[in-house]
């Protein structure tokens, strides 16, 4: 047999055997050992602090049985990406946790860092961008891309979590993934018009024809097939630059708010001073 063939063999044997690995229980006393040892050995508590935010991370997407598997934590490295988390945060969460499963003696489970180079930036969708994508899938008649446009546009919702837009959650104007997202009113009317027209009365709101959950690759292919209508580059056609979107606005509002209150409490403590503030010149009268 040429070496070639027998290294190949080799390759898939070994790739086989680290897939049947056991995986490994991500306990309390083990993340306690763990950070306990960091002190130890003199990092900061800043440090230890990213770290245990990080942990925290980790947690929120493990099974039930908090069991760590050899394909796990690739998994876990673009579902943060799903969630809008950048490749530097990606990576600082992989950093902690390939420092963890070191302390634990099981390096076969780390997995590698992401490239930081420009290909992985998420490019910036405009509010204008994002409204021609739905005027552009309503003109074209393509309701269910338009409700995917209008949802990842106004929840902080990861791709991941779309089985929890059931009827049921939409009803009740909340969704967990795993946090707890608000429904907005006008998207949770869309969605229930919707559901009702297609006889859906229970579960996902967002099914294939056959009836199955869209995946991936399916909403993927539909964003990106109005990009070259809708005149938006088609790198901004994804979740995780509408979902960049919505927590932008967000932000701004938020910051626009905050500027406000500060104005709005500078003038009250002005009219205030005006009344009982310190005068020198009164004082000196008396």
């Amino acid at each position: 047999m040429p070496a070639e063939k027998i290294q190949e063999r080799s390759g898939l044997s070994e790739n086989t055997e680290r897939d049947h690995r056991p995986g490994l229980c991500l306990t309390d006393e083990l993340e306690l050992r763990f950070l306990e040892n960091l002190r130890e050995h003199g990092r900061a508590k800043d440090t230890i602090s990213v770290y245990r935010r990080n942990l925290s991370k980790l947690r929120k997407s493990l099974p039930e049985d908090s069991n760590l598997t050899p394909t796990f934590l690739s998994n876990w490295q673009s579902e943060l990406l799903d969630q809008g988390y950048s490749p530097g945060t990606v990576n600082s969460c992989t950093a902690t946790v390939n420092s963890l499963l070191e302390f634990a003696g099981r390096r076969d489970l780390q997995a590698g860092q992401l490239p930081l180079n420009e290909g992985t930036l998420l490019p910036e969708l405009t509010r204008n961008e994002y409204l021609r994508l739905l005027q552009t899938a309503k003109l074209l008649g393509k309701r269910q891309t338009y409700l995917l446009v209008l949802m990842f546009g106004t929840m902080d919702l990861p791709l991941h979590a779309l089985a929890s837009v059931t009827v049921e959650a939409v009803r009740e104007g909340w969704v967990f993934a795993p946090q707890r997202l608000r429904v907005p009113p006008c998207l949770r009317a869309e969605l229930l018009a919707y559901a009702g027209e297609r006889g859906i009365g229970s579960g996902p709101v967002f099914c294939t024809r056959y009836g199955k959950l869209m995946d991936r690759g399916n909403i993927n292919v539909r964003l990106q097939s109005l990009s070259r209508d809708a005149r938006v580059s088609p790198e901004k056609c994804n979740p995780r630059c509408l979902r960049k979107l919505c927590v932008a606005t967000q932000e701004g509002i938020r910051a626009s708010l905050e500027l406000l209150i500060e104005q709005a409490y500078d003038r009250l403590l002005e009219t205030e001073a005006l009344t009982v503030g310190w005068n020198e010149s009164e004082v000196m009268e008396r």
